[in-house]
């Protein structure tokens, strides 16, 4: 029997699975006063899924409102948070849309399909602001490389990442790999996507118009995914695994395909009023938000939606997070239009509604009213909770554990095995294994891509110009003092595409931590979040959007606190890039900013000692912002031939990736009154390493002087040192003098074997 609304007024005393779908016994009561009686069963799987943790953001809401009171004054913002994508001017008419999510529990439980559709959201996401996916980047953290569910999580999630993307003809352009024992059992899945459109062709998320027509049009729907994400990702894992395991969504790329052309013919043809993507929560987001953004009212015939299955009840349609579906408001008089550009891609499309000036969401099911709800309430008003939040009580005692005690290398030969040691680090080494199954460099405009600093892209083939994109963060700084680890995630983020040569513009995050029900859990978030919002004000960039995930944890073991940062800049001209590798022969290798002893949350006492203790290094956002001005102003001027940033490894990791990526060598020293040790594997944050021609070197020198920014001259490019260390004529070769050297090929199989030997032995 139809659960009907008439219904649900007379059987007020029904029992209901409320505490299955993830309500609490307060949130269904909340439920049943604003109804003014008990929920239909439809209505109770909309109010469910909707304010859940995944889609309603109740434990973050109030401190996200930080990116919004903390925004700094900048013109560039168009679109900002609140929307599917925050939307920035990078000039001359154009606009880009860029944002990070997360499909963290989906790609645990079903890799392939989870990280898939993870990429396949994210765009949907691009593509309904108006914008035409450029590309796509995917951080990405796992348990140990050697530890079995390692290997059975991680190939199929790459496979996924790339699958989707490589099918959609999407190029991959940067992200990261990084292996920690806390993200066992538990890995982090984040995709991003990067659209571009002109500043006419940006579309909302709202029905307006009443009398306008709700169409659903792309893929049908079925039984995959039902609840999914917005269940699954609102759940601590057990010991043994998933406690819930609903169906995780199935992605068809080539559906997604013909659905990210027609939906931009449409838009481009001026037929659309509102558009919503169908992601979490599927129709039951799609519906109450466009009805809660537009006039308030809209009505559905939820028996005209189409199915895979024909047996699935209301509920399930209405949560159902099939993939590939979208939801667009068109006028009657554009309906005919509308339907055949859809016809014309060969994609499905069906009027499922109408917008009313009701106030209500009312939704009919063979001609029975199963729904009938202030549509706000549901998307917009769902619970807010002030979680209790307090210091860990390990938290003074983490940061008292500090890495001075730790042995360190002091003869050469030690230093010369400890860089071999390190570059082979499973987070070090090289990911070519991972890369080389994405497309990099589909549709012809990408410039920069792993294992460059930053991804970049170009938009306008007529002038040149461009975005870079990078996503950081180091967790381990983040779990040794949240709010410092969350500037430095920024800060690296925003120094890497600085020395890409583009200047940053706007910060996108996905913010992935354990479970807001543990307060010490939740004081992490709270301190990285107000970190992020102080941090973005200082360096004068504006939050867009982005995503929080919470329940990362298995039992009581939740994740290093890992807020990953997303900085998008702006270049000019992409030929005025600045990459990795350095050039010619004689050309001089600097380094800028200050070293210092900072070795705590450091991978070499993550790998060397497994060690984690003591307090990050420092971050100075202002010095930030002038190393960023000076590795734009030299990518610009032609002062700069190559550029990479100081960030984990240190600095010896840094000269190791910029001779292996170029295949030429350098003759480098230590300069006056650093430790050889702390120079090669110290991180301490404000630094890059730069690489000026001779005709340069005055120029370049007396703007970092005049700017007060510390440049050391550190070493010089130069392919025929083989010979003169008794190698072969020919042999390239990395020489730090009176310390040691090492042949390029000796350090290529150190760094390129460590993944390949693990994940394909």
């Amino acid at each position: 029997m139809t659960d009907t609304v008439e219904r649900a007024a007379t059987t007020p005393e029904q029992e209901q699975p409320y505490a299955e779908l993830g309500l609490k016994p307060d949130e269904y009561q909340r439920i049943r006063d604003i109804l003014g009686r008990r929920p239909t069963s439809s209505e109770l799987a909309m109010y469910s899924v909707m304010w859940s943790e995944h889609c309603s953001y109740k434990s973050s809401k109030g401190h996200l409102k930080q990116f919004g009171d903390k925004k700094p004054d900048t013109d560039a913002l168009l679109v900002g948070i609140g929307e599917n994508a925050g939307v920035v001017d990078i000039g001359d008419g154009w606009a880009v849309t860029f944002k990070v999510e997360s499909h963290n529990h989906p790609s645990y439980v079903e890799p392939y399909q989870g990280a898939a559709t993870g990429v396949g959201g994210i765009v949907r996401d691009i593509l309904s602001m108006g914008a035409r996916p450029l590309a796509v980047m995917d951080p990405l953290r796992f348990g140990p490389l050697d530890a079995p569910d390692t290997r059975r999580v991680l190939p199929g999630i790459v496979a996924g990442v790339g699958g989707y993307g490589n099918c959609l003809g999407l190029p991959n352009i940067g992200g990261e790999v990084v292996f920690d024992e806390s993200y066992a059992g538990n890995p982090l899945v984040n995709a991003l996507c990067v659209g571009a459109m002109r500043h006419e062709d940006i579309h909302l998320a709202s029905a307006k118009g009443v009398g306008n027509l709700v169409v659903l049009y792309g893929a049908r729907t079925g039984g995959d995914g039902i609840g999914g994400v917005s269940v699954l990702a609102s759940e601590t894992f057990s010991e043994g695994g998933p406690t819930k395991r609903p169906s995780v969504q199935v992605g068809d790329p080539f559906m997604e395909k013909l659905l990210i052309e027609a939906t931009l013919e449409v838009l481009h043809a001026g037929l659309v009023e509102g558009i919503q993507d169908l992601g979490g929560a599927g129709i039951s987001c799609a519906t109450s938000e466009l009805a809660s953004n537009g006039e308030g009212g809209m009505h559905v015939w939820l028996d005209r939606v189409l199915l895979r299955d024909p047996s699935l009840s209301p509920e399930e349609i209405l949560m159902s997070e099939s993939q590939e579906r979208m939801c667009a408001i068109v006028t009657p008089a554009n309906l005919d239009a509308f339907l055949v550009l859809c016809a014309k891609w060969d994609v499905e499309a069906v009027v499922i509604g109408e917008v009313t000036d009701s106030g209500r969401l009312t939704v009919d099911w063979h001609g029975e009213r199963i729904v009938d709800v202030p549509p706000r309430t549901v998307a917009h008003e769902g619970p807010v909770y002030e979680r209790p939040f307090h210091r860990p009580t390990w938290q003074d005692a983490l940061q008292a554990d500090v890495p001075d005690t730790l042995a360190r290398p002091e003869t050469p030969a030690e230093l010369r095995a400890t860089l071999l040691t390190m570059v082979a680090a499973p987070n070090l080494a090289s990911k070519s294994w991972v890369t080389s199954q994405y497309d990099r460099y589909v549709l012809g405009n990408t410039v920069l891509a792993q294992p460059e600093d930053a991804g970049m892209i170009r938009i306008d083939e007529e002038t040149g110009r461009g975005v870079a994109i990078s996503t950081d963060c180091n967790g381990r700084f983040a779990k040794l003092d949240p709010y410092n680890g969350a500037k430095l995630a920024l800060a690296e983020s925003y120094r890497n595409v600085a020395a890409s040569g583009a200047v940053p513009l706007a910060v996108t995050n996905c913010l992935n931590f354990g479970s807001p029900e543990d307060p010490e859990v939740m004081w992490q978030f709270a301190q990285a979040t107000t970190g992020l919002a102080d941090g973005c004000l200082e360096l004068g960039i504006p939050v867009t959007g982005g995503n929080v995930s919470f329940y990362n944890q298995t039992g009581t073991t939740a994740i290093l606190p890992t807020p990953v940062v997303g900085v998008l800049g702006v270049i000019d001209d992409v030929e005025r890039r600045t990459p990795i590798a350095w050039g010619p022969d004689g050309e001089l290798i600097y380094l800028l900013g200050d070293t210092r002893d900072e070795f705590a949350g450091s991978e070499w006492a993550h790998h060397v000692h497994g060690h984690l203790g003591g307090l990050p290094p420092v971050v100075d956002l202002g010095r930030e912002r002038l190393l960023g001005e000076i590795l734009v102003a030299g990518s610009r001027d032609g002062m700069l031939t190559a550029a990479h940033d100081v960030s984990d490894g240190g600095v010896g990791q840094v000269l190791v990736e910029m001779a292996l990526r170029s295949g030429v060598g350098a003759r480098c020293w230590v300069p006056d009154g650093i430790d050889p040790f702390v120079l090669l594997f110290g991180e301490s944050a404000g630094r890059a390493v730069v690489v000026v021609p001779r005709s340069e070197e005055l120029r370049f020198t007396e703007m970092c002087a005049a700017r007060g920014l510390p440049a050391q001259r550190i070493g010089v490019v130069d392919s025929g040192l083989g010979p003169d260390a008794g190698f072969a004529a020919g042999t390239q070769v990395l020489e730090l003098s009176n310390l040691f050297t090492m042949t390029l090929d000796e350090l290529r199989v150190a760094h390129e074997r460590t993944l390949p030997d693990v994940l394909q032995g």
